[in-house]
């Protein structure tokens, strides 16, 4: 597979996954390893794990969008359809300056994709290029038949991506709310978190869809009008 057609595969950017539009909480170190990484500085090798809807996607496609602004190659690569995918995607990586594989844990005890990782990583370091890996449990729990895939991720530095606190979150709301040009008071913002699901993806999905209805109905956010889009 070329080059070309692995760029393809990291086309599905979201415009708003960008760090301007994270907020970091706890996670201020893992934020600016990242950030360096992109620029072509900083550690090599990051790995960095955390539990669904909490951001891990989000960094990763934010990486890239950095890259690029700095004038870097980047790819994003997710992993959670491999199963429609080859291991060959991993061939030629090596010439890109930054690779991000999203949820690394989906191709555990598949011993192919495991190999063709373990290569892509070696070419990677070997010929100075930046990876960047994301899972959601730590390398050595992550249950691969390889050793040598676990000692080399291992060697990697390692983040725990820490889940935000209920005020973070409400923080983390408002925030992206704003950006987007909606206000959103705080009432209105623990209304939601109260009766909505607390991981951020259905929360800024949830955005979406009150930006969207408040504008077609020219209606102010309110919690009538939060109960009634919603249905809660």
């Amino acid at each position: 597979m070329t080059i070309l057609h692995q760029l393809t595969l990291g086309v599905g950017l979201k415009d708003e996954a960008t760090f301007s539009n994270f907020f970091p909480g706890k996670n201020t170190q893992l934020v600016t390893a990242l950030k360096n990484a992109t620029q072509g500085e900083g550690e090599r090798v990051i790995y960095f794990y955390g539990t669904g809807g909490q951001g891990c996607t989000h960094l990763l496609q934010a990486c890239c969008h950095a890259a690029q602004q700095a004038q870097q190659t980047a790819v994003y690569l997710p992993l959670n359809h491999h199963a429609e995918l080859s291991p060959h995607i991993f061939e030629g990586l090596e010439s890109l300056d930054l690779v991000c594989i999203d949820d690394v844990h989906r191709i555990a005890e598949r011993l192919d994709w495991e190999e063709a990782l373990f290569h892509a990583y070696n070419r990677i370091h070997d010929r100075g290029g930046r990876l960047i890996v994301t899972a959601n449990v730590a390398p050595k729990a992550l249950g691969v038949l390889l050793p040598d895939m676990v000692s080399r991720l291992a060697w990697s530095v390692v983040f725990q991506l820490h889940p935000l606190s209920d005020d973070e979150k409400l923080q983390a709301f408002i925030m992206r709310a704003e950006r987007r040009g909606m206000i959103l008071n705080e009432d209105v913002g623990k209304f939601i978190l109260t009766h909505c699901p607390r991981h951020m993806s259905t929360l800024f999905a949830a955005l979406d869809a009150l930006d969207k209805m408040s504008l077609a109905a020219q209606r102010k956010l309110t919690i009538p009008f939060v109960k009634e889009i919603l249905q809660i």
